[in-house]
């Protein structure tokens, strides 16, 4: 039976609320099956992140749940993204994300770019105004493209979905979450990636992207 996989999510180490334990139960009580922790972090803390979090990896033996630890690179300068990218892969992280160009923060111009073209970023998250030729490099690199359930963020999904769909990249789904409050089910997701635009088949499939994806991420860090 398919379960919620969730790869962009926030706790206490940045601008979450939960210690990660709780944050991994909670995730568990609402029937997720795997779940990465991705603290905000530039070049001052993405070491102390990997580090900490990475211990909560241990409740995989006790409860039934994937785990990934990881970064989410926020509001880092684009010239600088695939280094830091890099460097988190390097210390242990399972899985990359990069803050996009959401409309409702500065993001720097430039930083979709950036992650698209990275051989080590895993997620762009929440991207905006997504352009095509983005969305391309996207696919041609293996770096997913996230439909957003979190507020603020979602405004685009519909471009979003759309030009990831035309260029053929691959899609995923998730929280941001940032508090108990953010997490979803499964008929939840769905219902954000249809009400995208992206028909039950195309929905279905990132599902399927998801669960490629933490198994991907789990054996390249073995």
């Amino acid at each position: 039976m398919r379960k919620m996989i969730d790869l962009h999510s926030h706790t206490l180490f940045s601008d979450g609320v939960l210690i990660p334990a709780e944050h991994v139960r909670r995730a568990i009580v609402s029937g997720y099956g795997a779940i990465a922790i991705t603290d905000h972090a530039d070049f001052t803390n993405y070491k102390f992140i990997l580090k900490n979090v990475n211990k909560v990896k241990t409740i995989e033996k006790d409860w039934d749940i994937k785990i990934l630890v990881g970064i989410e690179i926020t509001h880092v300068p684009p010239s600088r993204i695939n280094e830091l990218a890099k460097s988190a892969k390097k210390h242990g992280a399972d899985i990359v994300v990069v803050h996009g160009e959401t409309t409702v923060e500065p993001v720097a111009e430039g930083t979709n770019h950036a992650s698209v073209i990275s051989d080590y970023v895993d997620i762009l998250a929440h991207p905006g105004f997504l352009t095509l030729e983005d969305a391309k490099l996207a696919k041609e690199n293996d770096v997913h493209i996230e439909i957003t359930a979190r507020n603020g963020h979602n405004r685009t999904n519909g471009h979003v979905a759309r030009i990831a769909t035309d260029a053929g990249a691959k899609i995923v789904c998730n929280t941001d979450a940032h508090n108990p409050s953010n997490f979803i089910t499964l008929s939840t997701a769905m219902n954000i990636l249809k009400g995208s635009g992206l028909s039950e088949k195309q929905a279905q499939e990132a599902f399927k992207n998801s669960e490629e994806l933490v198994k991907k991420c789990l054996e390249d860090n073995d």
